[in-house]
Parts: structure tokens; sequence; C-alpha cells
């Protein structure tokens, strides 16, 4: 099967005034899905950012491929770089880490891949999960993603979730939350007010889910001193604790004076960082993300990597939708060494979605695998038409939530090593 069409569609849904080291989510967030279809007539999906400068690497490198077969892997990544050559893309919000070439290359591929995969299984009648060496979990357990968060936007109403702005704002988001998906554990996106206010807010949560696992993520707003204060004052209480502080030196400070490992989503977000990062001990937990870390297939290398070096694993989430919460789920079922619940933006979408119902559900706080070949899901046409059309409409053009912030707060600045 060779590839004969691509298609590219951006698209922006609704989302919450949510508060982190760099600013706070903008009413619209952004997202580019991915349809390739082969001369067969045979289609794939796959789901990545929405930023112009993105969607600008996803279209060049789009003819590259057309004509290549879906099977042809190296050859698909080889065009995917030879299309980006030198170029290197970095974020406007800072919390995926550095830029890198490499990085780059991987997270234009990333969907391509994907959605190759997808066509892959529906041809042979196996799910994608089957694909990357079959599926060791029926299900995949998710955490409830806690964040502070303004009631609702400035001059909008108060939204369904409400204010989240001290420990009994994120105590009633976390029983929100699992009250209706039954989470099995919870993790707090801090940074954003002052570190024993978010000790306090942990603490609180201790008290009202004695046995639920718990983690905060600052997104490296602490200095390494804070890092192993914070650390050892929730001895005892916290899962594992990710990325206190910047970069793997000041990682490699924090953890052998705090009593819990330490995870990452930003200092080791490519593969040249794994080398150090294990020499200098910086880490216990690596968050992999496959929009990123260039695709499923390279995701599960990453991770055999990290079981021989003994590293555990979770999985790191930006604000997704069903076809990267699909792949999401197909890649944690079939990787056998993710020790941690994943994980997910979903509930603050409010059931905005691109992907027909009823494939993906929550169950005790787990997605079970999707029944159907390939990624299990399929395009909802009339809803990926009016998501579309808002991203023509709101005026979006890539994610800045430190820009967005200053509308409000002028004088603000993106907290890293700030406390």
């Amino acid at each position: 099967m060779r590839i004969r069409e691509i298609h590219l569609t951006p698209i922006a849904f609704r989302d919450p005034p949510l508060l982190n080291a760099s600013g706070v989510h903008e009413p619209w967030a952004l997202r580019t899905v991915v349809e390739v279809v082969t001369d067969e007539g045979v289609s794939g999906l796959g789901e990545t950012y929405g930023d112009t400068s993105h969607l600008d690497r996803l279209r060049a490198a789009v003819p590259g491929l057309i004509g290549l077969e879906v099977h042809a892997h190296h050859a698909l990544y080889a065009r995917v770089a030879a299309s980006i050559g030198t170029d290197v893309f970095v974020d406007q919000h800072g919390l995926t880490g550095a830029g890198s070439n490499q990085k780059t290359v991987d997270a234009v591929f990333s969907p391509f891949e994907v959605a190759c995969l997808d066509i892959r299984g529906k041809a042979a009648g196996l799910r994608v999960a089957d694909l990357l060496g079959g599926p060791v979990r029926d299900a995949v357990p998710y955490s409830a993603y806690l964040f502070y968060k303004w009631a609702g936007h400035p001059g909008a109403p108060e939204d369904r979730f409400g204010p989240a702005l001290d420990p009994a704002g994120i105590v009633a988001q976390a029983r929100l939350f699992v009250e209706e998906y039954g989470f099995g554990s919870i993790k707090l996106k801090g940074g954003v007010l002052p570190p024993d206010q978010e000790i306090d807010a942990v603490l609180a949560l201790r008290d009202a889910f004695p046995d639920l696992p718990l983690r905060i993520d600052p997104n490296a707003a602490w200095t390494p001193a804070t890092s192993i204060r914070v650390g050892r004052a929730l001895a005892g209480v916290l899962e594992y604790l990710e990325d206190p502080a910047p970069e793997i030196e000041g990682m490699a400070q924090v953890a052998p004076e705090v009593p819990m490992p330490l995870a990452t989503n930003m200092c080791v977000v490519t593969h040249d960082h794994l080398p150090p990062a294990i020499a200098r001990r910086a880490i216990g937990v690596l968050l992999t993300d496959h929009h990123y870390w260039g695709g499923l297939l390279r995701s599960t290398q990453v991770a055999a990597l990290c079981g021989t070096f003994g590293l555990e694993l979770s999985m790191h989430s930006n604000t997704h939708l069903g076809i990267s919460l699909a792949a999401m789920t197909q890649l944690a079922a079939a990787t056998p060494n993710i020790n941690h619940a994943c994980d997910t933006h979903t509930p603050w979408q409010q059931g905005q979605d691109v992907v027909a119902p009823g494939a993906l559900r929550f169950v005790d706080g787990a997605v079970p695998l999707p029944e159907g070949p390939g990624l299990g899901v399929e395009l909802d046409r009339d809803a990926l038409a009016v998501l579309h059309e808002n991203y023509l409409k709101c005026g979006v053009e890539r994610r800045d939530d430190t820009a967005y912030m200053r509308r409000t707060d002028p004088a603000f600045q993106p907290r890293r090593g700030h406390w």
C-alpha cells in the first residue's frame, strides 16, 4: 500500500483558563488532524500540535511522503528529516523542554507514523497494540490532572469546573474528576503559587484521598534548594516529584536529597538527553510522549532502553483530543514497563472531539483498549468541520500562555527556577 493523499486539517476547541508556570491557557487550544490515504483507499489518522510554525513543517513534509509504502518506516522518517533540514522548533510555552533538530524531526514525523500504523492495523485486521508487540494490559490507567485555574476566562461566565486557587478548590476539582471518571491517582500542576501553598494543596489531597497516589509538577519553577525542601516536606506523600528544578543539572542536585523518585518530561525530551541523565542519576521516571519522541515505534525503543537502565515510565499529556488518546492508549497497552498511570487532559475538553463517540471511554479511571482494528477510532467529519471552522475564526495561531497571562497581569514573568 502506497500513500496517495495526505490531508492536514487545523482545528481549534474551547479550553479552560488553566494556570501553569508559563502563564494560563487561552480560550482556544489548537491541534492538527492528519489523514493519510493509500492507493487502496484505506485511510489512517494522526493528531499533533496546531501552531502555525508546526503546521508549516507538516505541509512541507507532505510532498516527500506521497508514493511511499505505509510500511516503510525508515524511509518515511528519512523523508521527513530531509524536509526539516537543520531547522529547530522552540515552542512558546516552554513546558516540554528545550528544542533541538532531532526533537523537531520527531514531532513532525510522529502523526504521519501513527496514521500509517492505523492503516497497517486496519489492513491486517489488527490493533496498533498488536503491531507493537501485543497488549500486556486490556485497559490503560490514567491520572486525574488537576490545575489551579480561574473561575472562567476574563469577561466570560464561570465554567463548569469553577475556580481552584486554594487547597479547598483543588480538592473540589479532584472530587469532581474522581467521581466522574473513577481516577485512581492524582496529579497537580504546580509552579503557580508559592511552594508552601502548593505543599498545603498536596497535603489536603492526601487527607481527602488517602489511598490514591499523588504527584505534583511545578514545571521547573523551583530552585534545587526549594525542590529539596518541598520533597522532604512531602516524604511519604508523593508517588513521584515531577520536574521540580530546571535542566539535568538541577534535577541531579535534587535527586539524591529527596525520598521519592524524580520524573521528567522537560529535562529529558529527546534521545540525546538520555545518556547524561542516566549518568547523573537525575531522574527515576521518564514521562514519554509519542508526539515529540518520534511516534509509537520509537517510543517503544525508548521504553526498552529505560527498562535496561532501571528507569520507570509514565506518559506525558499535552492538550489533546481522541486520536491522540487512542494512540496513547495503544502504546501504553503494549508497553510492559509503564509503571505509573498516564497523564491526560481529556476531562478538560468537555466532550469536544473529532472521533466518533463510543470507541473511547473511561472505566474506573482507565481507558479500555478499543476493539476495532488500527487505532480503533473513526473520524467524525461533521465534528472536524466544526472545529476547523473554529480555527478559521478564533484568531489564535500559536499557543502562548505568557502573552495571554500578560493581558491580565502585564508584569507577569514565566517562572523557571523562580522560587
